[in-house]
């Protein structure tokens, strides 16, 4: 190892014990992945301890490792010169930083620090908010800088994930989940998983209870990624799998979620919620298009529905309120409203089904659905097949 690098590697480790390391970062990479560019390391406290957390640039996706202070020290030394032949520490005290040149060439030039405070390290600390700002996975994600703070561009994505978890806390504390210590949840179409990691954050961390959490997510990039993320913040009850709503069995499961889920597959993930005997379904509907093509305007309506934007919104009204009859009837109480300003999401409706103790009796509800669609001319729902074809399967059997 350079002599260099030797005292590179043991600023690092002088910095870690004495509390002044800051960050650390690792660039002009000339190994074999053509994809990495540089390698960004992080001071992590977690329930295990303290840990290094090596993010792995690429020019494709991001990719967290999480090390030992020890193993991440060494590791660093590894690296510098045979794949990475930059870096720069920075500390409390001063700022190193190493260039490798040809021929094995360095130089190391200490300055002034940049940084005077160190950052906080632990994201199990007592939150003020629901969701801490200054957590882990929200930094990996890019919702939070390094120092914690919301990044401006993110600002609508910030309020849309505490108003949710907020929106879900009460759905909780009023569902017959309320005083359960162990609860199974299923995210389905988790996508990059923002609001998959603050549901678990919450209700491991803010509320005590021990959390079983799956997040189901077509792009494999995206599930790969979101583990990573997972495993740094040693959230041992998360995980993130790659599948399609329609075809992931769910199993037993106390709620499930679907947010965004586009078109029917709103519909596959509330059948999946419903024939799981989930307690709570929390879906937030987009994209309605199958009921649209469908709609022949009733007499009254026809010179009103003529205009696009008037049956496009009755289209989604329509979708929304025969879902909502539709979880009743199998054994729900159901609400539809705005959960965030539709300056925040356009996408701010939410669908929520909570299991009721006692079945009450649907003629009244069969009776209305068969109503509204015979009114618009509907043939088919998809959230009302699966429901009928199941309820065939079953008496066949």
């Amino acid at each position: 190892m350079l002599e260099t690098v030797e005292t590179f590697v043991a600023a690092i480790i002088s910095s870690l014990a004495d509390d002044t390391f800051v960050k650390a970062t690792l660039g002009n990479y000339k190994g074999e992945d053509k994809h990495l560019q540089k390698l960004n390391i992080r001071r992590l406290t977690t329930r295990k301890g303290a840990r290094l957390y090596f993010l792995y640039r690429t020019d494709t996706r991001d990719t967290v490792k999480n090390h030992s202070l020890d193993e991440g020290a060494k590791l660093i030394g590894e690296k510098l010169g045979a794949e990475f032949f930059s870096g720069h520490l920075f500390t409390t005290v001063a700022d190193y930083q190493i260039e490798i040149g040809k021929k094995g060439k360095s130089r190391l030039n200490v300055a002034k620090p940049t940084f005077k405070i160190a950052p906080p390290t632990d994201h199990d600390r007592k939150k003020k908010l629901q969701i801490d700002p200054d957590v882990f996975y929200l930094k990996a994600l890019g919702i939070a800088t390094d120092e914690g703070r919301i990044r401006d561009r993110q600002q609508d994505k910030w309020r849309q994930i505490n108003k949710f978890v907020e929106t879900l806390a009460k759905l909780f504390d009023k569902s017959q989940l309320a005083d359960r210590q162990d609860l199974k949840i299923v995210d389905m179409g988790s996508g990059k998983g923002y609001l998959t990691f603050a549901a678990y954050d919450y209700f491991t961390n803010v509320r005590g209870i021990n959390v079983t959490m799956t997040g189901v997510e077509a792009k494999s990039e995206l599930a790969g990624q979101c583990n990573d993320i997972a495993q740094t913040c040693e959230f041992d009850g998360l995980k993130f799998v790659n599948g399609t709503i329609d075809n992931y069995e769910t199993g037993n499961v106390d709620i499930l979620i679907a947010l965004h889920a586009c078109d029917t597959a709103t519909d596959d993930a509330l059948y999946k919620g419903i024939t799981a005997g989930a307690e709570l379904i929390v879906a937030a509907p987009c994209c309605h298009r199958e009921i649209r093509p469908q709609i022949k305007a009733p007499a009254m309506f026809k010179d009103i529905l003529k205009h696009g934007v008037m049956l496009e919104r009755t289209a989604e009204t329509v979708t929304d309120g025969l879902r909502a009859l539709l979880l009743e009837r199998s054994g729900y109480s159901s609400r539809l409203f705005e959960f965030i300003a539709v300056e925040h999401t356009p996408k701010n409706n939410m669908l929520v089904g909570t299991r009721l103790a006692t079945h009450k009796k649907s003629d009244d509800i069969e009776a209305q659905i068969a109503e509204i669609k015979t009114l618009y001319g509907i043939e088919g729902q998809r959230l009302e097949k699966l429901l009928t074809q199941k309820y065939k399967t079953k008496d066949v059997s």
